[in-house]
């Protein structure tokens, strides 16, 4: 998913604790449908066949890593989350380990790739590029985007409020930008405000729904029209340049991505305007 932040960072990885996503949301989803599915054990249960395997591979990744410390006890549970999403949680002598099962039927070496990835985020260690590079070569497949964005449709939902605010109607600057800049040829399913005035998330593009939700901060009077319009074109950009793969890296916003945000009338007057309200000395 697409975001846009005052330090305009590119979202690779969604973190609590130790978890990761190929998405961050801007305005974070509502809490993920979490229904547990075949956790490795339980009171008066057995481990299931796939996720003892997935509790080997964190075994390996754990002594790869070269950690300190005895090996813990790796627990595994597949659970059905709004997206692809993972996390490593450690307790007394055992790791509690949450996975997406949408990485169920995932090969091991996906699994233990995403195994180094979570422990050395987790640990303070640094993945190796191989592991980085396997995990997201799946991540960015057709099949693999095209479940992420079913399961996402099927048990997320967006919460935004409607484009007619206050000051400005989002629905009516997309429309008037989509014809100036991109020949009415974007669709978004919605264009809303966001339930909450963020500060620092202040927009995203959420192609799973289809949506583009720009931070309520922004429908105030004092804000000029160049810098609603500038946050909607920006994310507009995010449905005409989809994120890309480049080796084991996402990138969100390319270079031609860059190019055609420059080509926005008021770019640096509202880049300005966006630094002077959050008291920012830097860069973007």
């Amino acid at each position: 998913m697409a975001q846009l932040s005052l330090w305009d960072t590119a979202a690779v990885v969604r973190e609590e604790q130790a978890a990761i996503s190929p998405s961050d949301p801007l305005i974070p989803d509502p809490e993920p449908h979490s229904q547990s599915r075949n956790p490795t054990a339980g009171p008066g249960s057995s481990p299931e066949p796939r996720a003892i395997v997935a509790a080997l591979a964190f075994e390996r990744a754990f002594r790869r890593l070269g950690i300190r410390g005895p090996l813990p006890d790796f627990q595994v549970e597949y659970r059905a989350f709004a997206g692809l999403r993972a996390a490593v949680r450690l307790r007394p002598e055992r790791a509690v380990v949450r996975v997406s099962d949408l990485l169920a039927d995932a090969a091991p070496a996906v699994i233990e790739a995403l195994a180094e990835i979570l422990l050395a985020r987790l640990f303070r260690r640094h993945a190796s590029p191989e592991a980085r590079e396997l995990y997201l070569a799946w991540n960015m497949t057709p099949d693999t985007r095209r479940r992420v964005e079913e399961a996402r449709r099927a048990r997320g939902r967006k919460r935004l409020l409607p484009p007619q605010g206050r000051n400005f109607d989002l629905e009516s600057i997309f429309n008037d930008l989509n014809v100036r800049f991109f020949r009415g040829q974007l669709a978004v399913t919605r264009i809303g405000w966001s339930s909450a005035p963020s500060r620092t998330l202040l927009g995203h593009h959420d192609p799973a729904h289809g949506t583009i939700t720009i931070s309520r901060w922004f429908d105030l009077e004092s804000v000029p029209h160049y810098v609603v319009e500038y946050l909607v074109y920006h994310e507009m950009l995010h449905i005409q340049y989809p994120t890309e793969r480049s080796g084991h890296r996402r990138v969100v916003h390319s270079p031609a991505f860059r190019e055609a945000e420059r080509k926005f009338p008021s770019y640096d007057q509202a880049c300005k305007q966006l630094k002077k309200m959050a008291g920012l000395k830097g860069g973007r």
